[in-house]
C-alpha cells in the first residue's frame, strides 16, 4: 500500500477550472520511494502565491515546500535522485539553478530542466519535482 500525503482535489485548488481530479503533493511506494509533486512559489498551507514576478523567490518557496513535503514523508533533500526544473523562461535559468544548487549542494541528483510555454497559473514561473529514495541505512 502507497503512503499518500496532502491529498487535495483540483476542483479546491483551481476553482476557476472545470476539474475534478483527486490527487496528492507526495507519495511514498514500497516504503522507500518518494515522488513529489511538481511545487511552485505558493505556500503549502495557505496555498497564497508567493514571489510574484520574482523566479529566485518562487524557487525558495518551491524548494522550502520539497523540504517540508519530503520530511513529511520521512525523508529528507539528501534522498533526492531525480530533480526536474520547469521554467517558463530560459533567460531565468541562470537565477533559478543558482537557487536550487545552494538548497542541494553536495547531494548530486539527476536533473532535467525543461522551458514551457507555461504553468498551470499564469504568475507562477518555476516549477520543481523530485524523486527520492530513502535509503535503508541513515545517511552520513
Amino acid at each position: 500500500m502507497h503512503t499518500r500525503i496532502r491529498p487535495f482535489n483540483t476542483r479546491d485548488t483551481y476553482p476557476e477550472q472545470k476539474l475534478d481530479n483527486d490527487l496528492c503533493h507526495t507519495v511514498v511506494a514500497r516504503g522507500s520511494m518518494v515522488f513529489v509533486r511538481g511545487q511552485v512559489g505558493q505556500d503549502l498551507d495557505t496555498a497564497v502565491n508567493v514571489g510574484i514576478g520574482d523566479p529566485v523567490a518562487q524557487t525558495e518557496q518551491a524548494m522550502q515546500n520539497l523540504q517540508t513535503l519530503l520530511h513529511e514523508a520521512g525523508a529528507q533533500l539528501e534522498h533526492i535522485c531525480k530533480i526536474t526544473i520547469y521554467l517558463t523562461d530560459a533567460r531565468i535559468r541562470e537565477p533559478v539553478y543558482r537557487t536550487i544548487g545552494r538548497w542541494l549542494k553536495g547531494v548530486h541528483p539527476v536533473s532535467t530542466g525543461i522551458v514551457v510555454a507555461g504553468l498551470a497559473r499564469p504568475e507562477w514561473m518555476v516549477e520543481v519535482d523530485v524523486i527520492a529514495v530513502i535509503p535503508d541505512e541513515p545517511v552520513a
